[in-house]
């Protein structure tokens, strides 16, 4: 698929201009102004910043205490408790005016045994209340509490642009162009929950396009997202700080989450044009500077058209802006992919039967198995497995559900 155009971008005196806000379609001369459009944020929204090493011996100890209990970790009090293995993390220390929680203890990893045990979750408060260095530091002295041998392990990030002048039409779904076939919109809503990926405010609309373990796009009303959380006077005192934000009109946020994956793969495959070196950054710190050309890579990849072939002015708009200051280094954002050409055909193929065998027990049907199927973590690899073998996407779900078929028929309740 050939890259979209865009319009021609003119100042108001109808010169071309990076910083124009009318925007002429080179073909049909259509007229988009655009001059109404706000910014009235733009800034990362949450760091999630994870760790390996060994436990210190006493930190379990901090979860033996009576519920409700307080305790002290450093220079700080935690309010300590247990969380759901769907986190994957066994304990939570949550310090809100701070904005930090800590998740401990991996449930894939015994206690005793170095491993990935620490994930730091950091509220927009603290992120916009110190520098990337200065929040760091704190988040590395955090984890030194927790664990010996510390090594910083990936970090994630949300960046979120908050507009007024703007919001999503009806058609904006239609408009939207990606690789994801995950998509989600919600019209009527009443209250909400992002990290469980729920949706719930009152009357409004919200999208959001790819998966939680990739680059996720939300798009949605956040006055009313900020209400429902009471969050609203808070969210009020950083749009005010821009100059520009009118009280009396809606804030629509354009939200790209990128899983610690996702850095990752930028991390390793990402470099210098001249150099040839990777930016390889392990922490927020240092995957700060690069945060414009990730936008800028996601807005490439969640296309919002105007019309076949033409990107819409909002998104060229959007796409110019730069969440750094000094702007993003020179660097060919790419992401490296672990190919599965090195990867066994035999564990692929057992892998595939065993999964086969399990949802046929469990009396899935096929449409529901190849749903679970595709939300693994290692879909993408195991489908590039087939890709290799000649077979496209839709030929490796009739194999798919060919197999499962045969499983039902050959095995019956047996399964």
């Amino acid at each position: 698929m050939s890259k979209p155009r865009h319009f021609c971008q003119l100042d108001h005196t109808l010169a071309e201009s990076k910083e124009g806000r009318l925007f002429v379609h080179p073909g049909t001369a259509d007229v988009i102004d655009l001059s109404g459009v706000r910014v009235v944020n733009f800034s990362t929204d949450t760091v999630r910043q994870l760790y390996r090493g060994a436990l210190r011996p006493g930190v379990l100890a901090l979860f033996e205490g009576k519920a409700n209990s307080l305790v002290e970790l450093g220079d700080h009090t935690w309010h300590p408790g247990r969380i759901g293995r769907d986190s994957g993390y066994q304990f939570r220390l949550q310090n809100a005016d701070l904005g930090v929680i800590l998740l401990i203890k991996s449930f894939h990893v015994d206690a005793g045994q170095p491993g990935p045990h620490l994930k730091i979750e950091v509220s927009p408060h603290l992120i916009q209340s110190r520098t990337p260095q200065a929040l760091q530091r704190l988040l590395d002295s955090l984890a030194g509490l927790v664990l010996t041998d510390v090594e910083r392990n990936q970090c994630a990030v949300h960046v979120a642009l908050d507009v007024q002048g703007w919001h999503p039409g009806d058609d904006f779904q239609a408009h939207l162009h990606c690789r994801s076939r995950r998509s989600t919109s919600v019209t009527g809503i009443n209250s909400v929950d992002f990290n469980s990926e729920s949706v719930v405010y009152g009357r409004g609309q919200s999208w959001s396009f790819g998966s939680a373990g990739g680059i996720q796009l939300a798009v949605y009303n956040k006055t009313l997202e900020a209400k429902a959380k009471d969050r609203l006077d808070y969210w009020r005192n950083v749009w005010s700080a821009s100059g520009d934000y009118d009280e009396s009109k809606p804030v629509y946020r354009i939200e790209f989450r990128f899983h610690h994956s996702i850095v990752d793969q930028f991390a390793q495959g990402s470099a210098d044009p001249t150099t040839g070196e990777v930016i390889n950054t392990t922490g927020y710190d240092e995957l700060y500077p690069h945060l414009t050309g990730l936008w800028r890579y996601a807005l490439d990849n969640f296309r919002y058209l105007y019309s076949p072939g033409y990107f819409d002015p909002f998104w060229t708009l959007i796409g110019g802006l730069s969440l750094c200051p000094g702007g993003s280094p020179k660097v060919e954002y790419r992401r490296y992919y672990k190919t599965s050409s090195g990867f066994s055909g035999k564990n692929v193929e057992l892998l595939l039967g065993n999964f086969l065998s399990c949802a046929a027990r469990m009396r899935l049907s096929g449409c529901q198995a190849w749903k679970a199927f595709t939300r693994l973590p290692f879909f993408q690899m195991l489908q590039d497995h087939y890709t290799d073998k000649g077979m496209k996407h839709w030929e490796f779900k009739q194999h798919f559900l060919k197999l499962m078929n045969e499983r039902y028929i050959r095995y019956g309740k047996a399964v």
